[in-house]
């Protein structure tokens, strides 16, 4: 057998540098922070066999495509916008509080506003979640739309597709969005036999070229249901029998959805609109009327997030809510791998006497995520911060809880990827019947959990350390 041509090698490794040197182009027309910029451009110049394919895996942080896509629809979306905000249940000075500064900025991060008439039910576990679900969808008269980051075909994915067929017999419209990250493990067949049904079916991601893009970033990790505009669900539950307590010996996940009645569902559906506009061509004809006030008297805002957005949304909701706190900031999140403003806003708040904790879980989906919030556990127990780690179970709520003047349930975890790669909603409320149902509900979640202190890091060896402090280095990835 001859030696390979040498030339092949040169052409291969040219080709490699400009690959690295069009990485390093878009690096510095893009970066967040030199010292993330850095580490990548050392990487590609020094090994760019490795940087190259983990760069077009990871190292993408704003999604461009997503705004060119969107701009045919923007007529469409512009007009639902315009006569949401025209609604007669817009606040304009949201919260009990005199100075609502903060709670304006998060409208005009979110492009929305505070709306008033909503009735929130606190859905405090999956077989809560689920029955809440089913019922809104047995009832649609007119449309349903769906939008999951994970839809599995197991018991409860079976009722979902079942439900829907129905609805789709009967003469109701369906929308169904995934991502297609989430949901790889869905069955074609399962998509397949909703769409030979009747429903419009998209993911977020594949099977188009025009969409089509070589990056484990931009996920849609959203979780909602909208039926008819009227009645909407946000949180953190998937369509996935995990949820449930007879997923089998295991303890089920612990997890937080809400219930919204009244005009805050057409904010979940404008967000909705916005990301099937990104997945697909068609355009659904929805009612923008929004549904009598009768339900409740709940000041609800939906904050939607993502790499599309001007502004590093997820990340100034977090800073905001905690840089405000005037005696409490309760977070509880799956993921802690907080990045320097983070965790340096919760130090000064904590230095000022503000309550700050932290729940997270002690049994994690990811073993890598759970070492690595053992390496904030010094600066964060010298600041006073309290880290809780919630024992049964694996916990995967996304809640906020701001003093007793608002508190928030969605999908962002506090972590890099919800704050600047990930698609996530919020959903902000202001009533005090429900910023204290919240509150009783952490508080019998942390009395399932243990407080972290140093010791948890600087007693245990060398190695350990050493492993928790390298996967930190790490956080803007994970």
């Amino acid at each position: 057998m001859s030696p390979p041509d040498p030339s092949w090698i040169v052409y291969g490794l040219i080709a490699l540098y400009a690959l690295a040197a069009a990485c390093i182009y878009r690096i510095l027309l893009t970066y967040r922070t030199p010292q993330g910029a850095i580490a990548w451009i050392l990487a590609l110049i020094g090994l760019p066999y490795i940087a190259v394919p983990l760069f077009l895996l990871f190292g993408r942080n704003r999604f461009g495509g997503y705004l060119k896509t969107r701009r045919p629809g923007m007529a469409t979306l512009n007009n639902a916008l315009c006569q949401f905000e025209q609604q007669g249940t817009v606040i304009d000075q949201p919260g009990q509080a005199k100075d609502s500064s903060d709670l304006r900025v998060l409208c005009r991060l979110g492009r929305q506003p505070f709306t008033r008439g909503n009735l929130c039910d606190l859905l405090k576990d999956g077989e809560a979640t689920f029955e809440a679900l089913f019922e809104a969808m047995e009832n649609a008269r007119h449309y349903i739309l769906l939008e999951f980051y994970i839809v599995r075909s197991d018991k409860v994915g079976g009722r979902i597709k079942s439900i829907l067929e129905r609805k789709l017999a009967q003469g109701v419209e369906v929308w169904f969005l995934y991502d297609d990250l989430g949901s790889v493990w869905l069955p074609r067949k399962y998509l397949k036999d909703l769409a030979a049904a009747g429903a419009h079916v998209a993911s977020f991601g594949d099977g188009n070229l025009r969409r089509m893009r070589l990056q484990a970033n931009f996920r849609n990790h959203r979780k909602l249901l909208v039926c008819d505009g009227e009645v909407g669900f946000v949180g953190g539950i998937n369509l996935g029998d995990e949820y449930l307590a007879t997923a089998g010996s295991r303890e089920p996940w612990r997890d937080t959805h809400c219930r919204i009645r009244g005009p805050a569902a057409q904010g979940l559906q404008l967000a909705w609109l916005q990301d099937w506009n990104w997945a697909s061509t068609e355009t659904p004809e929805l009612d923008w009327e929004p549904p009598a006030s009768s339900h409740g008297d709940e000041e609800v805002l939906i904050l939607p997030m993502g790499p599309a957005d001007i502004y590093e949304t997820g990340a100034l909701f977090f800073l905001n809510c905690i840089n405000n706190a005037r005696s409490r900031i309760w977070i509880a999140s799956p993921y802690f791998v907080p990045d320097f403003q983070i965790l340096n806003a919760l130090q000064l708040a904590a230095l000022r006497g503000v309550d700050v904790r932290i729940i997270i879980p002690e049994k994690s989906d990811s073993r890598i995520i759970g070492l690595a919030a053992y390496s904030y556990l010094v600066q964060a127990s010298a600041a006073g911060i309290s880290i809780y780690r919630y024992q049964p179970g694996f916990m995967h709520q996304k809640t906020v809880l701001v003093d007793s003047r608002y508190a928030a349930v969605g999908t962002a975890n506090l972590d890099n990827r919800s704050m600047r790669l990930n698609f996530e909603i919020m959903a902000i409320n202001t009533s005090m019947t429900f910023v204290d149902r919240i509150a009783q509900m952490l508080n019998n979640d942390l009395e399932n959990c243990r407080l972290m202190t140093e010791s948890d890091y600087r007693d245990r060896s060398i190695p350990f350390r050493l492993t928790c402090r390298a996967i930190r280095l790490m956080g803007p990835l994970l």
